[in-house]
């Protein structure tokens, strides 16, 4: 068996475990299922590496207490089943990894912290802080208070931010299924892919659901997903299930591997790609487009057809072509109602207090979304 090096020799290791590897219905978090991993962390603890945690499982930990039976539909339940949740799931952590005389701390995020660019720096931060003190952070969504409006819907793209966020070498993504298939193994033949090398490898692949007990809400297609987000940032990723833990650490060729697909951009250049949230968009002419693929130009208003959404001067906004497709997103320099009567003008047209690019090219970043087809 082949050993994937950059695996076995990440110093820093981004770690993502699915609430399906963690809980059952109806008994709720499966403390010997959670000792097995904290077992395999923590031997690689003692090793000298540095793990970050993202754990699911505080909703699914919170329905036994809570005496509710499947995932809640409301998320008022979901909310209130997370605060029990995560409480025992986080406290049943600290004493697992105790017995390695590992220290854990808790970092709970929402979409928001790493949409705005200040709590993104802030939790970069608190991370690397915390790895320097020696203590394994667990990381999770903060459920308790998350909307709809600003969930990231799933923590396998969390562990794809937190793993830029905490500058890490490598990602594991955890679940119950044992790597990424040309088809749904449950319903036919299917072959396992070893390694995928370009998002076009996955052209032809027909991904399945991970979900097997009722309590997760990912799926194959957002571990992909995500774990092109990473292999784009010059981050490796392996997936696979979590019985396979301590093999994949280890860089044995178990489950389906991500090679990096690009070098790892700046800081600045990623929360702008995957981590912002665009705030509306602005419809941009074919000359426009080519100024910023080919010349990395500013946009100017000239090249600007068209805008839509309501936002505010320095929020995130996607620029797109005339064909829909997005070429870029960037920080706006002026509100949305300022825009239209500057669409199609020259500078030299325009007053001075309004004769600056509307995104300049040091606050922009082009798009060439991972994609599977």
């Amino acid at each position: 068996m082949s050993l994937r090096a950059e695996i076995a020799g990440a110093r820093r290791v981004v770690v993502k475990v699915g609430s399906s590897s963690l809980t059952s219905l109806p008994g709720g978090l499966d403390e010997q299922r959670l000792a097995a991993l904290v077992d395999v962390l923590g031997a690689v603890h003692a090793q000298g590496r540095e793990v970050v945690l993202v754990s699911s499982g505080a909703i699914a930990a919170g329905l036994a207490p809570l005496g509710v039976g499947g995932r809640p539909r409301d998320l008022a339940t979901a909310q209130a089943a997370a605060s029990v949740g995560q409480l025992r799931l986080v406290q049943t952590y600290a004493d697992a990894f105790a017995r390695h005389e590992v220290t854990v701390g808790q970092v709970l995020l929402t979409a928001d912290d790493l949409t705005r660019r200040s709590h993104y720096r802030n939790a970069q931060r608190t991370l690397e802080r915390l790895l320097t003190l020696g203590v394994l952070p667990i990381v999770n969504e903060n459920d308790t208070v998350a909307t709809e409006e600003i969930r990231f819907g799933d923590n396998d793209r969390l562990a794809a931010l937190v793993a830029h966020v905490a500058r890490a070498d490598a990602l594991l993504l955890f679940s119950d299924v044992d790597g990424v298939y040309d088809g749904d193994p449950r319903q036919g033949p299917a072959q396992l892919i070893d390694t995928v090398r370009d998002p076009a490898d996955l052209g032809e692949v027909t991904l399945g659901t991970a979900r097997r007990n009722g309590v997760g809400t990912g799926g194959m297609a957002t571990k992909v997903e995500a774990a092109l987000i990473a292999a784009h940032a010059g981050v490796p990723v392996v997936v696979t299930s979590t019985a396979q833990a301590a093999a994949a650490l280890a860089g044995e060729a178990v489950g389906t591997r991500f090679a990096v697909m690009g070098p790892r951009p700046r800081a600045r250049q990623f929360w702008l790609r995957f981590a912002t949230r665009p705030r509306g968009r602005l419809h941009l002419d074919e000359g426009a487009v080519r100024a910023l693929r080919e010349r990395g130009a500013s946009l100017l208003p000239a090249g600007i057809t068209d805008v839509a959404g309501e936002f505010l001067a320095d929020d995130p906004v996607e620029l797109v072509g005339p064909d829909g497709v997005v070429v870029a997103r960037g920080l706006v320099a002026y509100d949305a109602r300022e825009l239209p009567p500057l669409l199609g003008r020259k500078t030299s047209e325009l007053d001075p207090e309004y004769q600056r690019e509307i995104v300049h090219r040091d606050e922009m970043v082009l798009v060439r979304r991972p994609s599977l087809g």
